[in-house]
């Protein structure tokens, strides 16, 4: 077994054993979509309307909530240490990490978005564009948030800091990837917005590793 597919294992079992984030990320998730009709008002053609920037809105903001823990307990038990002294080059233990962050978090977030949708009277037609931009668009939140992580390693109340230091970074994927529902619903051509949201995400997971891996260097001296 590879050494990266054997830290991804690692850190997926450790992620559903413990639950906690997948957990967190999902109840944040449901609590934030329910209240949006609360707040709004019975009107589902306005709902309708900011049905698809508040699921991706909800997706980000609940991402962030275990970006914390990334590289925390590797930091505080050792491992992170010797990860870092390891064969495996230190940017591919960060792209594995934050890939096992995306299945753990990201992940579930798309899957459960088409029963939150249906609280937001999502339009039909909108519903597989809205899964397609999740699909693309969330891995960059991840690959971004590991940035972020690695800056704050060690500090106290560093969620707070990763998203001070990262939501400037999330803006233009949560732009795209609002808008490919957005024009979905409109009966707009959608493909433009989603192609660019992949086209975010694919130049994160390129950019991001080689970022985290240099701040790490520099926190582990």
């Amino acid at each position: 077994m590879s050494p990266a597919r054997a830290l991804l294992l690692r850190d997926l079992r450790l992620g559903l054993r413990s639950g906690a984030g997948t957990i967190q990320a999902l109840i944040f998730f449901l609590i934030l979509i329910l209240l949006m009709p609360l707040g709004i008002g019975p009107d589902t053609g306005l709902l309708a309307k900011v049905a698809p920037g508040t699921l991706w809105l909800g997706a980000l903001l609940a991402c962030l909530l275990s970006l914390d823990r990334l590289f925390q307990a590797d930091l505080e038990d050792g491992s992170l240490d010797i990860l870092a002294l390891a064969p495996m080059p230190l940017e591919l233990t960060a792209a594995t990490k934050a890939a096992a962050h995306w299945l753990t978090t990201g992940l579930p977030l798309t899957l459960a978005s088409p029963l939150l949708a249906l609280a937001l009277n999502l339009p039909g037609e909108a519903l597989p564009w809205l899964i397609a931009s999740l699909a693309f668009g969330t891995p960059a939140l991840s690959f971004i948030g590991g940035i972020g992580a690695a800056l704050t390693l060690g500090l106290r109340q560093g969620g707070l800091l990763i998203g001070i230091l990262t939501l400037p970074l999330y803006i233009p994927t949560l732009i795209f990837g609002a808008q490919t529902a957005i024009a979905a619903t409109d009966g707009r051509n959608p493909l433009p917005a989603l192609a660019l949201t992949t086209a975010l995400t694919l130049g994160t997971l390129a950019l991001a590793p080689f970022a985290t891996a240099a701040v790490l260097r520099i926190q582990l001296r």
